[in-house]
């Protein structure tokens, strides 16, 4: 059937593939395995699939990745920007899908980033060459996470943001991983044991930093005409954001504004709701300091409120003002190179009601209305950001 300008967007098939410690797989068989897990969530065929999204497994990844799930897509996104790739190419597929490009578009993403390293294998996804604007820096030793601990720094100095808020990150997001049994950490952890930890990059310990895990996600957008084919309840995509703001540290204007400033203004314009509607969010977590400063640029504090707004369990699950990283985020959950699609598997799992006992509830127990996804990917360069919702 030919595909019909016009319409919205709705998930209706998320999976992850096996996740955590996968020594005995590869790249390749985790993406099929999430695939063939998302189809069966929606109820579909893979026939249905005319849209396809990929990266992360090099410069041919959709075509590769395809040809191994037996696709053969019209419409087809590489689009790679880190961490916050999902979102942008989640609001790629709808904009597909409204203007009559697609049907049923794919998204999927496999990876075995800590049996690469258990193996002593640390090429691929997780290098980054020093090539174009980044060789001026690479000479001095500037590594990722040094990048966003010199960014944690300067909102401390700037807005007197404690490490004890930033460690209350760590522990709410663990806290919430206690109750997913695919978690990868789950026992509770102290702000203490935060603090206590080895030294990764001042002001990061350890527990500051993202898990290395192995695993996979799958996410399948549809248009509104397939929705009734489906076998689960669809999560539609509201409104969508992205932008892009640098790659070299000289070039970013203020180490205490995200992109996700850009990107989540707007989505929300686009979605017409506002953050103080949004029921709980998903946000990309490999540092502390991540969380922090997106919750300010996506609008649920100010500026510089950041520390206060984590304190007090606000994140959490139980009881949480605002649940973030509901399945215990990169911190605790799992983290397998680029977890952008993590984030929206999730976000409509808790928006269909099936994320058990760490199900969000609202007044009365009622089910969650509104999400938000916020990914970000280098080391602040990118941001995409998705508003999803039940209705």
């Amino acid at each position: 059937m030919t595909p019909r300008s016009g319409q919205r967007a709705a998930v209706v098939g998320v999976a992850l593939s096996d996740c955590g410690r996968v020594d005995d797989t590869t790249p390749y068989a985790l993406h099929a395995q999430a695939a063939r897990r998302a189809l069966a969530d929606a109820g579909l065929d893979r026939a249905v699939i005319d849209g396809f999204a990929s990266a992360g497994l090099g410069t041919l990844a959709p075509a590769e990745v395809a040809e191994y799930l037996g696709l053969r897509p019209t419409w087809v996104d590489s689009t790679s920007v880190g961490g916050s790739t999902w979102e942008v190419m989640a609001a790629h597929a709808a904009d597909a899908i409204s203007s009559g490009r697609a049907r049923a578009v794919l998204l999927v993403y496999g990876s075995t980033a800590r049996a690469d390293i258990k193996a002593g294998r640390r090429t691929g996804t997780l290098s980054f060459g020093a090539r174009g604007p980044l060789q001026f820096e690479a000479p001095y030793g500037h590594t990722l996470i040094a990048k966003y601990a010199m960014a944690a720094r300067r909102h401390m100095h700037a807005h007197g943001t404690t490490i004890e808020q930033l460690a209350e990150v760590a522990v709410q997001a663990r806290a919430n991983a206690a109750a997913n049994p695919e978690a990868m950490f789950r026992d509770p952890i102290t702000v203490e044991d935060v603090l206590a930890g080895p030294v990764i990059a001042d002001p990061f310990t350890k527990l500051h930093c993202c898990i290395r895990s192995d695993g996979g996600a799958a996410v399948l957008l549809v248009a509104e005409e397939l929705v009734r084919d489906c076998r689960t309840r669809p999560v539609w995509v509201l409104g969508a954001g992205e932008h892009v703001s640098h790659t070299t540290m000289s070039e970013w204007p203020d180490f205490t504004v995200s992109p996700a400033a850009v990107s989540g203004r707007l989505a929300f314009e686009r979605a017409g709701v506002r953050p103080e509607e949004v029921d709980f969010a998903e946000i990309y977590d490999a540092f502390t300091y991540m969380t922090l400063v997106t919750l300010e640029d996506l609008g649920f504090c100010g500026k510089g409120e950041g520390g206060a707004f984590v304190e007090k369990g606000r994140l959490l699950v139980a009881g949480g003002e605002l649940p973030v990283n509901t399945d215990g985020g990169g911190l605790s959950a799992q983290h397998p190179g680029m977890r952008g699609l993590f984030l929206l598997v999730e976000a409509v799992r808790q928006l269909r009601g099936e994320a058990g006992a760490g199900q969000v509830r609202k007044a009365g127990g009622r089910l969650p209305e509104l999400a938000v996804a916020s990914g970000t990917g280098g080391w602040f360069c990118s941001s995409g950001t998705v508003v999803l919702g039940r209705e």
